[in-house]
Parts: structure tokens; C-alpha cells; sequence
């Protein structure tokens, strides 16, 4: 049976009591906006546990919320009642942003069945389905976290990578940004992008409606943006958030080999020792 990483409303409405189903609130907030809270406390849905990408990350990194090692996102969701053997699924406040991250995430560590809900917490209210303010409280589960290293690109990957112009680096972030037209929002980064880079801003890939955009329109959103689909792909945006997006409709599309660049352009855009380019390709 194909793996799709995506489930409908109808379809967790239909499982939300279901005995192995946990339903996760992925949060952190927008870049432009750090200052934004979680409507967590206030309104979920019922008997979701809550996932903020800033907390559960590696602490000792100086980059934001890279991927923690496999102790301690263990921990995490053993703390959170999430344990081996669960259906996870992952919504997003709004729509889609962290809760790709989160989806990914697990499948680096080596769920298997987690998926995203499309449309997210907008498209679940606008359909006037339950929502609560109840604490949520879930007995500790074992969970075992087996980290796919080729899930994940480093530095001197995506170096290579952009030097050779062999490989498919891909980016999520505005037009704007990539072509270096417009600031990036953290402090301190060059603008631009990394040489032989392809830009697929994530936006591109959502419907009106706030869902994902049906299988012809993410080919031809891939195919606009100059990418291969039969060939590996590795996903990128600014801080490793965005991309998972990317990630997530390569999946859909049932691309294979994707990796994506944690450090993104918190870690490319930063040092002195990369290649930065401006302008569109």
C-alpha cells in the first residue's frame, strides 16, 4: 500500500476517539512574528498533546530548532504519551507551517504512521468541528527513535552539493528572499541564495481553500520550479521549517530520495566560508 502523508477533517473526525491515535499541535511562531503565542491553551483539538518545535530541538546548537538526538526526542514523546505503534497526526494552527516539520520529524526518527492533516486547524473550525480548552494528560508510552541519517543534509553535504550544480537543492522561501530582493527576517544573515539552487516557494504549493494543491498541481508547481522528480532532492528554507512543506509534497508525489538541510539559511546565509548568489536563476 503507497504511503500518502496526508488525512482529511472527515477522515479524523471519523478516528478522533480511535484508542491508537494521538493528535499533535505543532507550533512555533511565524519569523516575522516571534512574539506570536499558541491558541493551544484557549482551543485544540480534543485530546491533542502539544508540540512546540523550539523546545523539543537541540539546546546545545547555536542554530534554532535543529533536530535533537534520538535520547532526547524519546524523552520528549514518551513525556507527551506518544509511544511506539501510534497513528500520529500532526495540525498546524495555520494550515501549513511547523506541522510539516513535526511530520517529518517523526519520520526521520522512524515512524512510520504519522501524517498531516490538510488544511490544519483553519479548515477544521471553518467546518465548525470540536474544539476544547481541556488539559491533556496521556500515560507515558515507550518510544523508540531511530534516526535516518539520509533524511538529513549537513553543511558540507549542501556544500558539495551547490559546488558540483549535480545535485537538486531546493528552496522554499519567497522569490523575494532567494533572489535576495527582500531582507531576511533573522538578524544578521546575507541575503540571496545558494548557488544552483532552485526556488518552489511553499506557498506555491497550497490550494485557496488552505489545503495541499491536488497531484497535477504539485507536478506542476515542481515542474515550473526546473525539478526532476525522478531524481534526489534536497529541501531547504530558512530555518528547516518551510522545507519539511516540500518535503511533505514530494512525498505525496512519491519522490523517494529527499533530504532536507537543517541548518538552511540560518547556517548558509550566516557564515563567511559559503557561496551566496542573488538574482533569479
Amino acid at each position: 500500500m503507497t504511503y500518502h502523508p496526508l488525512v482529511s477533517t472527515d477522515w479524523l473526525a471519523d478516528h478522533l476517539d480511535a484508542p491508537d491515535v494521538v493528535v499533535v499541535n505543532a507550533w512555533m511562531p511565524p519569523v516575522t512574528t516571534p512574539d506570536a503565542k499558541p491558541v493551544y491553551p484557549n482551543s485544540h483539538i480534543p485530546g491533542a498533546v502539544f508540540f512546540d518545535v523550539n523546545e523539543i530541538c537541540d539546546k546545545n546548537s547555536d542554530l534554532p530548532h535543529m533536530l535533537p538526538a534520538p535520547h532526547v526526542f524519546s524523552s520528549a514523546m514518551r513525556k507527551l504519551g506518544i509511544g511506539d505503534g501510534q497513528t500520529i497526526v500532526v495540525y498546524d494552527d495555520f494550515g501549513f507551517y511547523s506541522a510539516a516539520r513535526v511530520w517529518w520529524t517523526f519520520r526521520t526518527f522512524g515512524v512510520e504512521n504519522v501524517y498531516v492533516l490538510d488544511g490544519g486547524m483553519p479548515k477544521w473550525q471553518g467546518e465548525n468541528r470540536p474544539v476544547n480548552d481541556d488539559p491533556v494528560r496521556r500515560p507515558e508510552r515507550h518510544f523508540s527513535a531511530r534516526l535516518d541519517h539520509s533524511a538529513v543534509a549537513n553543511l558540507s553535504a549542501i556544500k558539495a552539493l551547490s559546488a558540483s550544480g549535480n545535485g537538486q537543492i531546493l528552496d522554499a522561501r519567497s522569490a523575494a528572499r532567494f533572489t535576495g530582493d527582500a531582507p531576511e527576517p533573522r538578524q544578521g544573515l546575507r541575503s540571496g541564495h545558494m548557488p544552483n539552487a532552485l526556488n518552489l516557494p511553499f506557498t506555491d504549493l497550497i490550494s485557496e481553500d488552505g489545503t495541499f494543491k491536488q497531484r497535477d498541481g504539485l507536478e506542476q508547481a515542481f515542474k515550473d520550479a526546473g525539478v526532476d522528480l525522478s531524481r534526489p532532492v534536497t529541501t531547504t528554507c530558512g530555518s528547516g521549517v518551510t522545507a519539511a512543506i516540500l518535503t511533505l509534497a514530494l512525498t505525496v508525489l512519491g519522490t523517494r530520495d529527499v533530504s532536507l538541510y537543517d541548518g538552511s539559511w540560518s547556517e548558509w546565509g550566516a557564515r563567511d566560508d559559503t557561496d551566496v548568489v542573488t538574482g533569479a536563476n
